[in-house]
């Protein structure tokens, strides 16, 4: 348990934040590839109108697998915590109880998507010619929802302690399956949209298995016993009263997006395939920001566990300005090369023109979001949770609901659509670090108060 922990609890800050959070970004972007691929694969073999139904469904899969990435964000904190504390009988109770919810989770997503795919596709305003294909690419690809489930669980449990590693190295294998099966069964098998969806759901379940069986094989107290498998009720509320607010909060974020997502769709079919090519790239430059948030929260919770009060608040700042720089750079190159990230998911200069439309609008906004999102974790590495949550859904949600109605059916064109992500990510970012700001001073009065007793 000690060299574990002295990665996040001892050594140079910047350098450790770093080192954790390389590997958990290229995590984050294979993931994000497991999607990515889909779309590339369908729209360069199988057709724009294949694009644009794997495409129109991003949003809902971002509405549950965001869930799910929430959820893991409680059980990083409180693993974190408590191996910080040096609680072992804690972590063990922590580990099997949030193994049996995020199944669970997993279980009830993977029914709610089969069954409701096409009323939220329909609600969405889902063009008819893709309608068919993106039904069928969401019922495939939520059978993989509860090894996903899963895979976040371990991923967050690995992280908590600082071994980010193992989970690149199991998603990289996964990665690599699900691109091969992507070209297998499109071009082989002529699948088409059935055929990358069944590639996905394959690849999430070989990355749950592979970190499951890493879980069961460690010899610290966070191993994964499944004799002891049981939900304890107290550690179960706690997992639910740090989890949910998050994993709700992600939902939430992707429900207001369908307002987005039905405001492109109120264009014609060109600059919705546009939108679907284009939109692939927040993803891969949101996930590589979220690595560092991720840190951040593992950082501060372990941190204050083990009674190291002046590294909390120097993790936030630091993680903070990776976060900033890795948004600004990643989000100034894809404007720059807009035209040739875009590319990799159509041939049609048409489709191009129009996904560029949004690039020259996001390409410089990303940073921005560090502001919010790093806020929200380092609150959330303090054990507060509520309260980020309903400022986020307030300042950036309703905000963005409320813009599409005024601003967009005023002007509607796509970058007065588009402006609203910059702008929900100043104002919620202001009021989430005056938050912080309160929270933090009254989470570090517990160091003080032996002073004051002396």
């Amino acid at each position: 348990m000690k060299s574990n922990t002295k990665t996040l609890t001892e050594g140079p800050l910047a350098k450790q934040i770093f080192l954790v959070s390389l590997p958990l970004a290229l995590s984050n972007l294979l993931q994000v590839l497991f999607n990515m691929s889909d779309v590339a694969v369908v729209g360069r073999f199988a057709g724009s109108t294949a694009l644009g139904a794997v495409g129109s469904t991003s949003i809902l899969v971002s509405l549950f697998t965001g869930f799910l990435i929430g959820l893991s964000g409680g059980i990083n904190v409180l693993v974190a915590r408590f191996y910080g504390a040096r609680h072992e009988h804690d972590v063990e109770k922590t580990v099997h109880s949030a193994a049996i919810v995020s199944l669970i989770a997993g279980v009830v997503l993977l029914f709610v998507g089969l069954l409701g795919s096409p009323f939220m596709l329909r609600l969405l305003n889902t063009k008819d010619d893709l309608l068919p294909g993106a039904i069928l690419y969401l019922r495939v690809y939520f059978l993989g929802m509860p090894a996903l489930a899963l895979y976040n669980f371990g991923n967050a449990v690995f992280s908590a302690i600082g071994d980010t590693k193992k989970p690149l190295m199991y998603l990289s294998i996964a990665g690599a399956l699900n691109i091969a099966l992507n070209l297998f069964f499109v071009i082989v098998c002529q699948l088409s949209v059935m055929g990358v969806a069944l590639a996905s759901a394959i690849s999430q379940c070989v990355s749950a298995g592979l970190i499951l069986h890493a879980l069961t094989k460690v010899q610290d107290c966070y191993v994964l016993d499944t004799k002891k498998l049981h939900l304890d009720p107290a550690t179960t509320k706690s997992i639910l009263g740090l989890g949910l607010p998050s994993g709700f909060q992600n939902a939430i974020f992707a429900i207001a997006n369908l307002f987005i997502q039905a405001g492109v769709n109120s264009f014609d079919s060109l600059m919705v395939k546009g939108n679907s090519a284009a939109a692939n790239a927040d993803a891969m430059i949101y996930d590589c920001m979220a690595a560092f948030y991720m840190a951040c929260a593992s950082f501060m919770s372990q941190n204050y566990g083990a009674g190291r009060p002046d590294r909390v608040k120097k993790s936030y700042f630091i993680s903070l300005a990776y976060s900033f720089g890795v948004g600004l750079i990643l989000g100034g190159s894809l404007f720059l090369f807009g035209r040739t990230f875009l590319a990799l998911f159509t041939t049609e200069s048409a489709v191009i023109d129009a996904g560029m439309k949004r690039v020259g609008v996001m390409g410089f906004a990303y940073c921005i979001s560090a502001f919010m999102d790093c806020t929200i974790a380092a609150s959330r590495g303090l054990g507060k949770t509520v309260v980020p949550t309903i400022i986020v859904v307030m300042g950036s949600c309703v905000f963005r609901v409320i813009w599409v109605y005024t601003i967009f059916a005023h002007f509607h064109t796509i970058p007065s659509l588009y402006a609203l992500y910059p702008c929900s990510w100043a104002l919620t970012a202001l009021a989430e670090i005056v938050y912080f700001a309160h929270c933090y001073k009254e989470s570090m009065r517990i160091f003080e108060q032996p002073k004051a007793a002396a």
